[in-house]
């Protein structure tokens, strides 16, 4: 089996699928749809059924039943895209068999050293297969590590009739990176009861919390004159964008904030002494804490109206998701059967929230509850991300053992 994840992931991280926020398609790049039509072709070629894939990308497939019990239809997806934050383009993905549990050389004329002083998980991995970047690109582990696994544990199955199983359907999706991924599923379409995604980091996740999720847009209107006859006419946007910034909690930040606890994220600042913008995302697992982030930030826009002026500041927020425990613990056995799952593998279930986007948290809230499974990889979204080929082959197992435990404990 290592071999086979070695060979389908090294083969899928080299398609450039970023996604692209920017764009009004779906997928929102073409490399995606690249993707997706290889992937139709080889679920086709391991013996999957009703493979389809729809005009957004979407592409689905199933595997029949090999049991006369009635077993509940599960789902296992996946996101084709990647992230936004650093360059997927002419990924090199690099091999390192038998890690030494020491620093990696990513790019020795670039300097790029994957270190355990900056990475202190880093050698815990000693003894591991790894597969690395080359300290240029992210790596896409994120998630065709859970593209892979899937995949592989499709072959498995089909490759041992002996382990017996209900209908298992699977679903690689685009667009998950930008908040997408779910909004064009068809989960009518999809036909499961329950799903997984494959799309969690370190050994043992298993995660059914999430962030209820908001992004806001504060525009800051001001008026430009030139500087040497400014006095008592200017009003300097950017500087009352500093002044909106500074109103909000300090250490409410990313930086500063872990487990539980919700956050203010300022992405990007653009603009100019007319007109300054600033956006946001707003996070909290506790949704009257949420309302109430959501709060501040509308009381602060009061604030810089009630100094500068009525419509020196507006704000234009929505919300982009909610915290998927609320409809996934109804059916808490799905997760329950996960943690068997792992622990019938000898790994220890890790129960941590999701400190992120997942389509899980969409599709729940659509009818179909989705928890995530961990992946294997570590610091996604970088030139440091790396994966273990060892802890993929355990969450491939663990997807071929929650099937087994759905039909083992159905009914004849």
């Amino acid at each position: 089996m290592k071999n086979e994840l070695i060979k389908r992931f090294t083969n899928y991280v080299t398609i450039d699928t970023q996604s692209d926020e920017s764009s009004e398609t779906t997928p929102s790049t073409p490399g995606q749809m690249e993707l997706a039509k290889q992937l139709a072709e080889e679920l086709k070629s391991i013996g999957m059924e009703d493979v389809s894939m729809d005009e957004n990308g979407y592409l689905m497939a199933t595997l029949p039943a090999n049991t006369e019990k009635d077993v509940p239809t599960i789902g296992f997806l996946s996101h084709v895209d990647t992230a936004t934050d650093f360059t997927g383009k002419n990924v090199n993905p690099q091999i390192v068999e038998n890690f030494d549990g020491n620093d990696i050389v990513l790019n020795q004329e670039k300097n790029v050293v994957l270190s355990a002083d900056e990475f202190p998980e880093l050698p815990n991995y000693e003894g591991h297969t790894l597969i690395t970047t080359d300290g240029t690109t992210l790596l896409g582990a994120d998630d065709k590590a859970g593209i892979t696994e899937i995949m592989t544990a499709m072959d498995y199955l089909i490759n041992h009739p002996e382990i017996k199983h209900g209908t298992i359907r699977v679903a690689f999706t685009p667009d998950e990176e930008i908040g997408r991924g779910p909004h064009k599923f068809d989960v009518d379409r999809f036909q499961a009861k329950y799903a997984y995604t494959m799309d969690g980091g370190p050994l043992g996740e298993l995660q059914y919390e999430s962030f209820n999720a908001a992004a806001a847009k504060i525009t800051i209107n001001g008026n430009s004159v030139h500087p040497g006859t400014a006095k008592d006419k200017m009003v300097n946007a950017g500087t009352i964008a500093a002044e909106f910034i500074n109103k909000l909690p300090e250490k409410e930040t990313p930086e500063n904030t872990e487990k539980y606890e919700g956050f203010y994220h300022l992405i990007s600042v653009n603009g100019n002494v007319e007109k300054t913008q600033l956006t946001y995302i707003i996070r909290d697992f506790d949704k009257d804490n949420f309302e109430a982030r959501k709060e501040m930030m509308r009381k602060c826009i009061d604030e810089i109206n009630a100094t500068h002026g009525e419509g020196t500041a507006e704000i234009d927020m929505n919300d982009q998701y909610y915290n998927m425990r609320e409809k996934i613990e109804p059916v808490k056995e799905i997760v329950d059967i996960a943690y068997q799952a792992m622990e019938n593998l000898d790994i220890k279930p890790l129960i941590k929230p999701v400190r992120g986007g997942t389509d899980g948290s969409q599709l729940s809230y659509k009818g179909l509850p989705t928890p995530n499974i961990f992946t294997g990889g570590e610091n996604f979204h970088g030139k440091y991300e790396y994966i273990s080929v060892n802890n993929m082959e355990k969450a491939t197992n663990v997807i071929v053992e929650i099937c087994r435990l759905f039909e083992a404990e159905s009914e004849s």
